[in-house]
């Protein structure tokens, strides 16, 4: 495969004009610093009164058109109505103007062509300017005129008025620009948002015992286990080991809860009566609203609960009066832990559940979204390619999204959000996507909104109060191969209230304290993360506009934990990069002990030889040496933030194959012989990787048998000369000792040979446990 240039894939640094400038009288507002002045023509239409009846019953149905040039916006129209009322906003892009006057025009909603009513004109260069926070401009009454500019009868409320991006009423205008999106859903699905993450907790249900389940058939022993419902989401704990109709568990299951609650936790105790047939012996539901709230690691109250028996009785579920059974639990809502619901590399946020035991923030994080250029066709429309991109950014439990830019592969936003930070090794995620419900289109199965690329940002990166301008290269991993999608333009500034307050988090645990109290396993965690990404991705998916699924799993990485050749060999070299200095160091030594450069060598012996005659030099000078490298390497530091890097990914140079492997489903469907081969693969390296774990386990056993008299003679040897060398090391000075294992060491290559030492050929001898392997 071709690797693609590798400049096309850089980073690069960008000084727009941020804020719009000094323009002459204008005050400019620090709200909207990060991005780009844009300027619009607003229009906004409050009502109408008095207006003239049109149809033969004196009444009319009337509707406002807004027209300036060749853009026309219209509001709703209102039957039988000579005072509507709208308050409806029109944006109109100053870029796009093309015309000098603004017409306003009333007219009749009519079945065969609509009626003209009347009009207000308006001169583009006599139109006020307004910058925030002024107040908003105060509508005023227009008479309506008619064609020849005659005053008739009928007022219309109106405002004119130019503004930026940074009006209030910018969010909720109608768009020039989305002239061409229809109905109302179509509308509400181009328009910017903010969205806020459910609150997640972890439930806790620790599930103690129950008291006289009775089964059903009193001929056998019960094989009682319970089973928990919550949502989605069913657990159930093991079998009971007392076969009695008193059972104990004592087994903790863990759910994700979020606010508001709204389904109860049921419970059932079942008895397995074969292979994949229990019955339901007794079920209780518990509200969440009413469970114990634990901020630490201090036990709840445990509780009991009656079991409700149900019984069918003529097609209908009826309970039973009488409670026998009970079950003894210990239910909590954990807010000490903080509920994962992003990849534990690109979190953005780390604080636990409960408010109540939340930091102070440090300081505050602003993202100017610019614009973006050079974006790729994402769907035909009309005959001809088109992309509708939007931005979304996703930092705690704060989700921003831009506004549709419709048709256009260089979109600008200029949009700037604000959140705030309360730990500075935290990632913010932006990503671009193309719109495809712009004609609604919410249906089941329908289209998603695909995929443009996205940027991740760490915020211990960046400096503080400084101000980041880079275009950022859109990368998506494609079944043909890495494409870059375009570029994306943005600003950053991470700005710190308090200094001190920020080098102290660098000393705090990362997670909340109750993870490394009671910590939870593995399992459970990628188990609660899943959960935890459906709960949100279906409550954002019920906001209006939906944040649809597809938007919140890629943004959270869903599914970046599937086998991937190529993300294995990627973390390989990664490791290799790792040693890549302890190997370099290896070498340099290996050039000093063979006198490669004399000189080096020479200085060598003199600093080991202060060192061993003034150990207490030893810590001081490591540090010291540590220190000057750090302010020497300070000179060369990183300027600007990371960005995705496709060598690193070992995504510039993938195998066709290893690709279409990563974005298999799961489980597989494909053929079954590119199947068998992919598993002879797979197998391949898996036996390398057995082979290098297999020889860490012998030179470990051989380090054991050095005492355990498995090889007798070698173990004699060794217990020998350890007691020679206790008794020369007592007599002998430790400085003598290090000096001379030190000048043995560095000895010049004409007192060596090349032969492996007596220590190697004595340790390679040692027996392991592979004789007894299978």
């Amino acid at each position: 495969m071709q690797r693609p240039p590798h400049e096309d894939f850089s980073l690069k640094e960008t000084k727009p004009h941020l804020g719009g400038g000094k323009v002459t009288g204008d005050k400019l507002t620090s709200t909207y610093d990060l991005v780009e002045q844009m300027q619009y023509l607003y229009v906004r239409v409050v009502k109408a009164k008095d207006l003239p009846g049109k149809d033969v019953t004196g009444s009319c149905d009337p509707y406002v058109e807004v027209k300036l040039g060749n853009y026309k916006g219209t509001t709703p129209h209102f039957e039988k109505k000579t005072n509507p009322e709208w308050n409806r906003v029109f944006a109109f892009s100053k870029d796009r103007i093309q015309a000098s006057m603004l017409e306003v025009t009333v007219k009749d909603k009519d079945v065969m062509r609509d009626d003209f009513i009347g009009r207000v004109v308006f001169d583009l260069n006599e139109v006020p300017k307004r910058v925030p926070p002024d107040s908003p401009l105060a509508p005023q009454w227009y008479r309506l005129e008619d064609r020849s500019s005659n005053k008739i009868k009928g007022e219309l409320m109106l405002a004119v008025w130019m503004g930026t991006q940074a009006d209030e009423a910018f969010p909720e205008a109608w768009h020039s620009d989305a002239a061409t999106v229809s109905g109302a859903d179509g509308l509400a699905n181009i328009r910017s948002k903010v969205y806020l993450s459910p609150k997640l907790w972890y439930l806790r249900v620790n599930v103690i015992e129950a008291q006289d389940v009775i089964p059903t058939d009193k001929s056998r022993f019960p094989v009682l286990f319970v089973k928990a419902i919550l949502g989605n989401q069913a657990l159930r704990t093991r079998d009971s080991m007392s076969k009695t109709i008193n059972p104990m568990w004592n087994e903790d299951l863990m759910f994700v809860a979020a606010e508001p609650f709204e389904e109860p936790l049921i419970l059932s105790v079942e008895d397995r009566l074969g292979p994949g047939k229990e019955e339901v012996l007794g079920r209780c539901a518990i509200p969440l609203q009413y469970v114990d709230r634990r901020l630490d690691h201090r036990p709840v109250n445990s509780r009991w609960y009656n079991l409700e028996k149900h019984i069918v009785v003529e097609g209908e579920k009826k309970k039973e009066v009488k409670f026998a059974s009970r079950i003894h639990m210990r239910i909590c809502l954990e807010g000490g832990y903080h509920v994962l619901d992003e990849s534990t590399y690109y979190s953005s946020d780390l604080r636990p559940t409960a408010k109540q035991l939340w930091k102070p923030s440090i300081g505050v994080l602003e993202l100017g979204i610019l614009n973006a250029h050079g974006l790729s066709p994402m769907k035909a429309k009309e005959g001809r390619a088109t992309t509708d991109a939007y931005c979304v950014a996703k930092y705690g439990q704060k989700w921003v999204r831009t506004r549709t830019i419709i048709d256009s592969f260089t979109p600008r936003w200029n949009e700037q959000y604000t959140w705030e930070v309360f730990d500075p090794c935290t990632v913010i995620t932006i990503g671009v996507f193309d719109n495809c419900h712009l004609h609604g289109g919410d249906k089941a199965g329908g289209a998603k909104d695909s995929r443009i690329g996205k940027v991740r940002i760490r915020l211990s990166t960046l400096e503080t109060d400084r101000v980041y301008t880079h275009s950022y290269p859109l990368l998506v991993l494609h079944p043909t191969g890495v494409k870059k999608m375009g570029e994306i333009h943005l600003a950053v500034r991470f700005t710190c209230s308090s200094l001190l307050n920020m080098m102290h988090m660098y000393s705090q645990p990362l997670l909340p304290k109750m993870h490394y109290i009671y910590p939870l396993t593995v399992s459970q965690l990628e188990n609660l993360r899943h959960q935890a990404t459906q709960i949100v991705s279906m409550r954002l998916g019920r906001a209006e506009p939906p944040l649809r699924k597809e938007v919140v799993e890629y943004m959270l990485d869903v599914g970046s934990h599937m086998w991937s050749m190529r993300r294995s060999k990627a973390n390989f070299l990664r490791i290799m990069g790792v040693l890549g200095g302890l190997i370099a160091v290896g070498k340099w030594f290996d050039q000093i002990c063979n006198w490669k450069n004399p000189i080096t060598t020479v200085l060598i012996h003199i600093l080991f030889l202060i060192l061993v005659l003034y150990p207490e030099l030893i810590l001081p000078t490591i540090f010291l040496y540590l220190f000057l490298i750090g302010v020497w390497y300070y000179r060369w530091r990183p300027r600007n933030p990371p960005h995705m890097d496709t060598r690193l990914s070992c995504a510039d140079n993938v195998h066709p194959d290893e690709l279409d492997e990563e974005f298999d489903t799961f489980p597989t469907s494909r053929p079954n012989d590119v199947v068998r081969m992919r598993y002879d693969r797979l197998r391949s390296i898996a036996g390398r990787i057995q082979t290098v774990v297999g020889d860490l386990a012998t030179q470990g056993e051989r380090l054991q048998n050095l005492l355990s008299w498995r090889d007798p003679r070698a173990t004699a040897l060794f217990v020998i000369f350890c007691l020679v060398a206790a008794i020369v090391l007592y007599v002998t000075p430790f400085q003598v000792v290090a000096l001379l294992t030190g000048f043995y060491v560095l000895r010049h290559p004409r007192f060596r040979h090349k032969l492996p030492s007596v220590p190697l050929n004595f340790f390679r001898r040692l027996p392991a446990r592979t004789d007894c392997m299978l």
